[in-house]
């Protein structure tokens, strides 16, 4: 009994654990719950007896949340290819921004750190099931390979050429931190979308940017990346245009600096940037309000 009441006592600590995982790995908060209430589901359907057994419960819960969340991204690519338009990673806020503290909502819990910024998560898209899962675990959270092999069903030998594999991926992909200039270049597209000034925004943007937003075909969005900084500051200045406009702020998405459009004190557009040599090169933008559920106030 003495097993079974530790953990009990450390579940919420556990949980936050394993909330942070799942959501890496697949960039989804909603999914991530799911993939944990099911993991907590499999602890409980235990018998009794069998719980007592594990003397670790918080790795049996990695384990069995990694499985079912290789499972989840198994079938996700098909999914996806369904999906309207381009599909984004479920953004984060930082609930502090908000006057949230201490409590208990998914994104509350997050750890927002380099491995959540929406540059990573982008780039984790691209990588295989297997290749996510070792990356992560291993890079992200510091698990063994030979624990992540239990989860992928492979050597710990193979677990390690994945998650180099990803690495290489990574590198390709180019996932940078928030770069030191990213809050003010961020406001300086703040300013130039209120004053309508296309030339600053023109001349904020790199002449190669390229935009992509996520509507999943709930809310208004372009179905292809946009790209070119000119095209991208002629798309803002027509919505700049709509009226009546959004209020527009300055927040925290997935750690780094980042836009939030506000209306009637529903958040509808959450943007993230990447920024290199004081200019814009890639913008995200989730428009989906399925994704936006965290942004309530």
């Amino acid at each position: 009994m003495a097993t079974a009441q530790a953990h009990d006592d450390g579940t919420a600590v556990e949980r936050r654990q394993l909330l942070n995982v799942a959501y890496r790995l697949l960039g989804s908060l909603a999914e991530a719950e799911d993939a944990v209430q099911e993991a907590y589901a499999r602890w409980y359907a235990l018998p009794p007896a069998r719980r007592e057994e594990i003397l670790a419960p918080g790795a049996w819960l990695t384990t069995v949340t990694g499985r079912i969340c290789l499972d989840v991204l198994g079938s996700a690519r098909a999914r996806r290819e369904r999906y309207v338009g381009s599909w984004l990673p479920e953004p984060l806020p930082d609930g502090t921004e908000w006057g949230r503290t201490g409590g208990t909502d998914p994104a509350d819990l997050m750890v927002l750190d380099e491995s959540v910024t929406m540059a990573f998560l982008v780039v984790l898209e691209a990588m295989t099931p297997a290749e996510r899962v070792a990356l992560v675990l291993h890079d992200v959270f510091r698990y063994p390979f030979a624990e992540i092999a239990g989860i992928l069903g492979r050597t710990p030998a193979a677990c390690k050429q994945l998650a180099a594999s990803g690495r290489r991926r990574l590198r390709t992909g180019r996932a940078p931190v928030a770069a030191a200039g990213q809050a003010d270049a961020v406001r300086r597209v703040k300013e130039a979308w209120e004053t309508r000034d296309i030339a600053a925004l023109v001349d904020l943007l790199d002449p190669a940017a390229v935009m992509t937003a996520d509507g999943g075909g709930l809310a208004q969005a372009v179905l292809r990346p946009v790209e070119g900084g000119a095209r991208i500051a002629a798309y803002l200045m027509a919505l700049a245009g709509a009226a009546p406009g959004p209020e527009l702020l300055v927040r925290s998405v997935n750690g780094a600096p980042g836009l939030v459009a506000r209306s009637g004190g529903t958040v509808l557009t959450v943007a993230s940037f990447e920024v290199a040599d004081g200019r814009v090169t890639r913008i995200w933008v989730v428009r989906n309000p399925e994704k936006l559920r965290s942004w309530a106030a």
